[in-house]
Order: C-alpha cells, then sequence, then structure tokens
C-alpha cells in the first residue's frame, strides 16, 4: 500500500486551471523547439558530445599517418585546453574529476601541437599525472596508441594478436563472444599490434619526462594478482607466452589471420559510415589499412578518413569530434515525443519521419546472425548507415516512435514493425533480459583479459534495455500473458537493486535504469502496489533535489554511495517524473516539485541548458552529452503531467455538476 504523503498540487502551482495553462504552454514551447530542430529530411541527429580524448586522439592519428593540418590541430589543442580541471588534469565528463588515460592523451597531444614542458599548463599536468599513479596506469588502448610514436614500449603492453579472430565460433573464446563494439575496435588493432607501425617524432614533442626514471628504467608491465590462482594471473601467463613468441618469431598463423582480420574488417566498412560507425574503430581502421600496405590515395582510405572526419565539428577557433551521430536514436524518441505531445501521426512532419525512419531498417544480416541463426534481419542501428550492427534498444525505440506516426502505406509499416517484433523476440537471452546488440553475450571471466579494460568487453542484457521492450511490446498489444514478457518480468525484479532502484547501463544511471523499468512494467499492466514498484517510486523521491529536480553524476559508476546525487538536470529530471507517474504517483508534492523545477529553468526558444553528462558510452571510462536529451525527455514528462492534471479536472468538473 502506497503510504507516501501527498499535498494537493495547488499547494506548489495554485489553481488547477492554472497548472494546466503553465504545462501546456510549457509543452507547446517545446514541441516548437523539437521542430525547428528537425533536418528538411525529416530526422533529428543532435551533438553528442565526448570528453577530450577524441580531440587528442585526432592529433595523434594525423601525426602518425603524416596528413598534419597545422590550423586544425592548432583549433583541437584549444578544444583541449578548453576543459582542463583546476588540479591540471582533464575529466572524462563534465565536471568529474581527472583520469589517467584522458590526462595523459591531452598531454601529448599538446606536446605534438607545439606546447613545451616547460609551459605551466604541462607542468600542472605533469604533476597530476604522477598524482594519479603515472603513465603506465592508463588503459590499453593508450598505451598501444603511444606506442605508435615511440612513446611506450609494445612488449609491455597487452598482446592482441590477430590470430583471435581464427578461433571457430563454437570455441569458448572467440571474437563473437566479446561485445560488437570491441569486436570493431579490437579486430583492426590487432592488426596494428602485429605489424607493430613506428613513426619517430621529434624528442620535444615526446613524452620521456612523464617517465621520472626514465622510461628504460620503469616497469611498464601489468602486474600480477596478489591472488596466485585467479583469471587475471591466468590471462597474464597466456599474455606473457604470447609476447615470447612474438619475440622468437613463432606465429605459424600470422599471415593467415592478418588475412582473414583484412577480410572481416573490409566487409564490416560496406553498408556503414566507416567499421561500426563509431570513432575507436574507424581511427584503427585507418591505422590498420596502412600497416596492411594501403596507400593514403586508396579508395578504401580515402573512404575512411573520410567517414572519420566527417565525425568533426569545426568552429572559427575550435574543432571537436564525435564519437559518432546519433540520427536514428534521435529521430525515433523526438517522433515519441512529438506523438505523446498531441502531434497527429498523419501530420506531414511526423509522416516524413516515419518514412525516413522505415528506409533505414536493416535488410542484411550482421554479427548478431551468428548467435541468432534462421532470423530475418529487421532491427535499426543508431547511425545514419551501420548495416551489420542494428540494435535491439534502437529497434525498440524506433518501434514505439512508429507507433506515434502513420504513414501512407500502413500495410508497408505495420509489417515492418511486426519484423522488427520478431527479431527482438529472438535476440532475448536466456535469462529473460535483452542486450543491446548480441544474445547471451555475458562470459563475465572474459573482463579480466589483460586488454578488457576499456570496462565493456561484454554485452549482458541490462534492465534498461528490457524495461523500454516491454513498453514497446506493450504498445503493439503484448501482455502478461505472454511467456517471453513473464520472463522479462522476472528478470527485473531479480535485478532491483536492495535499496528498490535499478542500474542503468546506457543512461546516467540508476535514475535512467529505474525509470525505464517503471516504464515497461506499467505499460505491462503490472500493479503499481506491488512491492518492487513502490520501493522504486520511494528510491526517486528520496533523492529529490532541493531545487526541485533530480540529478546523478557518473561518479555514481564508480562509487556507489553517490548514486543519485548530483546537480538537477532536465533530462534526470524528467527520467524521475516519468517514473513516479509510471508508478501511479500523479499527486505527490515531489512529482509537482519536478514539474515546477522544469517550468521554471525552461528557456524562451522552449529548450533547456544541461552541460552534465547523461548518457553512458562505457561505465566507467566513457560518458555522453546528447544535446537533444534535454529537449525530447522533459517534453515526455511534462506532457504526462499534464494529462494527469486534464484528468483531474475533469474529475474536479464532474464532481461540481
Amino acid at each position: 500500500m502506497d503510504e507516501t504523503p501527498r499535498r494537493p498540487v495547488q499547494m506548489v502551482f495554485g489553481k488547477i486551471d492554472d497548472i494546466a495553462s503553465r504545462v501546456a504552454a510549457a509543452v507547446d514551447g517545446a514541441r516548437r523547439f523539437l521542430f525547428a530542430a528537425q533536418e528538411p529530411e525529416g530526422y533529428w541527429s543532435g551533438e553528442l558530445e565526448a570528453d577530450t580524448t577524441l580531440e587528442s586522439d585526432y592529433i595523434l592519428l594525423h601525426t602518425l599517418l603524416g596528413t598534419r593540418d597545422e590550423v586544425r590541430l592548432q583549433k583541437a589543442a584549444r578544444e583541449i585546453l578548453r576543459h582542463q580541471n583546476e588540479d591540471g588534469g582533464w575529466p572524462i565528463y563534465h565536471g568529474g574529476p581527472s583520469n589517467v588515460s584522458a590526462t595523459v592523451k591531452a598531454y601529448f597531444g599538446l606536446k605534438l601541437t607545439g606546447y613545451k614542458a616547460d609551459d605551466p599548463i604541462l607542468v600542472r599536468a605533469r604533476e597530476c599525472i604522477e598524482s594519479l599513479g603515472g603513465v603506465t596506469a592508463v588503459n590499453t588502448f593508450t598505451k598501444i596508441y603511444l606506442c605508435f610514436l615511440g612513446q611506450y614500449d609494445y612488449d609491455a603492453v597487452p598482446a592482441i594478436p590477430p590470430e583471435i579472430v581464427l578461433f571457430p565460433n563454437w570455441f569458448w573464446f572467440n571474437i563473437y563472444e566479446i561485445s560488437s563494439w570491441s569486436r570493431g575496435i579490437l579486430v583492426p588493432l590487432s592488426i596494428a599490434y602485429a605489424k607493430k607501425p613506428f613513426k619517430k617524432i621529434p624528442d620535444e614533442m615526446g613524452i620521456d619526462e612523464l617517465f621520472p626514471a626514465g622510461r628504460h628504467n620503469t616497469d611498464l608491465h601489468l602486474k600480477w594478482s596478489e591472488k596466485l590462482i585467479s583469471w587475471r594471473n591466468f590471462f597474464l601467463v597466456l599474455d606473457r607466452l604470447t609476447h615470447w613468441f612474438e619475440r622468437v618469431h613463432v606465429r605459424p598463423l600470422r599471415s593467415i589471420a592478418l588475412k582473414k582480420a583484412e577480410k572481416w574488417m573490409l566487409e564490416r566498412m560496406e553498408m556503414s559510415d566507416g567499421l561500426a560507425a563509431i570513432y575507436p574503430a574507424i581511427m584503427n581502421s585507418i591505422i590498420a589499412l596502412r600497416c596492411l600496405g594501403y596507400s593514403t590515395d586508396d579508395p578504401q582510405v580515402i573512404r575512411a578518413i573520410d567517414e572519420f572526419e566527417a565525425l568533426g565539428i569545426e568552429e572559427e577557433e575550435t574543432f571537436r569530434m564525435l564519437p559518432c551521430k546519433s540520427p536514428v536514436w534521435d529521430t525515433a524518441y523526438a517522433a515519441f515525443a512529438l506523438g505523446e505531445a498531441g502531434v497527429p501521426p498523419t501530420d506531414p512532419r511526423m509522416v516524413v519521419v516515419g518514412e525516413w525512419l522505415l528506409q533505414k531498417q536493416v535488410t542484411h544480416k550482421g554479427d548478431w546472425a551468428v548467435k541468432v541463426k534462421n532470423t530475418p534481419p529487421a532491427g535499426w542501428y543508431f547511425e545514419f548507415n551501420n548495416e551489420f550492427y542494428p540494435d535491439v534498444d534502437d529497434t525498440a525505440m524506433v518501434a514505439l516512435g512508429l507507433s506515434k506516426i502513420q504513414v501512407p502505406n500502413e500495410r508497408y509499416q505495420h509489417e515492418s514493425v511486426q519484423r522488427a517484433i520478431d527479431w527482438i523476440f529472438a535476440m532475448q537471452c536466456k535469462n529473460g533480459g535483452w542486450a543491446s546488440f548480441d544474445k547471451d553475450n555475458d562470459k563475465m571471466v572474459f573482463q579480466n583479459i589483460p586488454f578488457a579494460d576499456h570496462n565493456a568487453m561484454l554485452d549482458p542484457a541490462t534492465v534498461d534495455i528490457t524495461g523500454r521492450i516491454l513498453e514497446c511490446l506493450a504498445s503493439y498489444g503484448y501482455t502478461q500473458n505472454d511467456s517471453r514478457v513473464k520472463r522479462a518480468i522476472e528478470f527485473l525484479k531479480r535485478e532491483q537493486e536492495s535499496d528498490g532502484s535499478w542500474f542503468g547501463r546506457w543512461g546516467v544511471n540508476y535514475i535512467y535504469g529505474t525509470m525505464l523499468v517503471l516504464r515497461g512494467l506499467e505499460a505491462m499492466g503490472v500493479d503499481n502496489h506491488e512491492p518492487c514498484v513502490q520501493q522504486a517510486a520511494e528510491w526517486l523521491r528520496m533523492y529529490q533535489n532541493p531545487d526541485g529536480g533530480w540529478g546523478e553524476s557518473c561518479m555514481s559508476y564508480d562509487e556507489p554511495t553517490t548514486k543519485g546525487i548530483g546537480t538537477s538536470t532536465p533530462s534526470q529530471t524528467a527520467w524521475a517524473i516519468m517514473g513516479l507517474l509510471s508508478a501511479g504517483d500523479t499527486r505527490s508534492d515531489a512529482v509537482a516539485r519536478g514539474v515546477a523545477h522544469l517550468l521554471r529553468t525552461q528557456r524562451k526558444d522552449g529548450g533547456w541548458d544541461e552541460p552534465e553528462y547523461t548518457g553512458t558510452g562505457f561505465p566507467r571510462v566513457f560518458y555522453l552529452a546528447y544535446h537533444l536529451y534535454r529537449a525530447y525527455f522533459p517534453l515526455i514528462a511534462l506532457t504526462a503531467y499534464g494529462k494527469t492534471v486534464s484528468s483531474e479536472r475533469l474529475q474536479a468538473d464532474s464532481l461540481l455538476t
């Protein structure tokens, strides 16, 4: 039984009519803001902001390739400097603590653009790096990139032998037992590891000063686990053996492996905006092609570089890179928000959205088909083109967006969505949940592999994706009577944290996960008086900020005691409101104050400001700021609340009559 103390909403806002008019005006402004951001072709694609490692790597790549544009590199350096922390380091999200890998990359990037070691900026950065454990504390990808320009030793980095592509699919470890993004990053990187590219740079551009005892007097190797019998030590033994075989040139399958890795990579560069359509995979593919002997004027290299450069945003003073583009995701969410907000499904602006989304549906089998056989392709991807890598989350969101649209060819739309739903069901994991790109990609032991320190080696089922899928399925008539739905609900209940929240894998963090689970459970008709629902609602209410909003920092992935804590943001405030409304909390002071916060912080143009990162790439390693999250999530929340207020007004009118 929900015993939450409630105050009439009028105590926060005033009369019900005033509430309704203020919310309606905010919804109208948000609608107009979103439509103003729509591209002529019908889609939306907000900027996807990430940390400065992208600009640092950009500088490194063009130095390695010998294709430096000095003006642009100076702009990239200014962008890096713009984000330096007071302690001299660089964070991986807005307002976050300095991160050793990001700081070493920024330091090296600045040196490659002409900054000297005695520059006060670099002196502060050097002190920060030392306090964070020094260069040897950076992650594997950073170490390998340093090797390319002679600043680290290949023998000391975790081995990524290309022979891994030769392991058959039935073998305990093969490339399809790791996440799709790891595949796209590691296969070309394994080519680079095998070829060991090296470009000499002037001594003044190097980072020898980051090794106080000298690089050759510093132990650069990974440390053994104190627990003698452990998976980490097991994989480190394999790593050292691999390095030994490299040194004595015992590599009987190397040429075969390189050919297969090259073929695998080139195949997946087709029908895609570069390999996997994400920054690190595209960058690594360019390096791999050059290592294999492709010239800079080869069509494959030119195309890969063009896709890489297309991720750049050049302004008068600065240059920054996107990790990828998010048009399908943004378009699906914008369409859903606008449909919820009352835009008719046959509105021409919505129809063009539907037709654009339908043409993006995947028609070829990709990596997912290795484990999901005899299922026709039907999903959607995240970017403009990424045929090999549709994902379940995007597919469910597109289906939700299309539920608010009616294109002229209704039969084609219906058949497309039904194929997508069939594909989603085929991707359901054994535990009842859904992952993003693959099925049952959850052998946790592989997280101990030395080169797996990007903290995203696997793609297990998550509650946030599963909650969204339940909401999607419910919108197309599926109910708890379906055995597959029952398994998904059981998965969600098992995964609930002891305090009532749910972990958010793809959004920051527990507020995101909790909201999506509550929306999925509500859509499937789960009684909102169930303990799991009311406990989650109480958790959300407990973490409301004094200003009425909600916020949660990316720090909650590192430090559980910070969960639910952070500066109020429009997107996270909207998530909390959406979660509470889904839990049946329509009249509490918490909801009213959250709505008041959104109304108070809305700009005159109908949008909101949000410098904080509320999107998650890899927990603890890579975070994102979706620039349109601050637009469509508040619109969804305010619309849902407005419908609640309208319902209460109708009830009040009926009582008066």
